[in-house]
């Protein structure tokens, strides 16, 4: 058996407001009292955690920097059933106050693909390969 990720972290600047909306408008669970500088999501498959990036040059005793405008380093893809759902989805979620960035088309590839912005700039993308069609 290969290498396999346990867990993907995200270094955010108002860790409040980033976990109420991925709780909030994206609708992932998470057990958080609100207090300290990290919370853990549940989530099926991966762990997916958000840590205070001000606590990161400490940890690591060296200096850090993030990136200005949106996030052109990651991007985080919710992979939905049918083409459709990809609509209804970016939708919903622009309803509740996720920032458009690419609105719902179908790409050469043969997929039909979305992205989003969360309140830090960090691109998710709500796609689907059709598979439920």
């Amino acid at each position: 058996m290969g290498l396999r990720f346990d867990a993907i972290s995200i270094f955010v600047k108002d860790i409040k407001k980033m976990t109420l909306f991925y709780r909030d408008v994206l609708g992932v669970e998470i057990e958080w009292d609100g207090e300290g500088p990290h919370a853990e999501f549940k989530h099926e498959g991966i762990r997916f955690m958000m840590y205070d990036r001000g606590e990161l040059p400490g940890y690591l005793g060296a200096d850090v920097d993030f990136p200005k405008g949106i996030n052109g380093t990651f991007e985080l893809a919710i992979d939905l059933p049918k083409f459709a759902d990809v609509d209804v989805e970016f939708q919903r979620v622009v309803g509740l106050g996720a920032r458009p960035v690419v609105y719902p088309r179908n790409e050469k590839w043969g997929m039909r693909t979305s992205y989003i912005l969360d309140p830090e700039d960090n691109l998710i993308e709500i796609g689907s390969w059709g598979k439920g069609e």
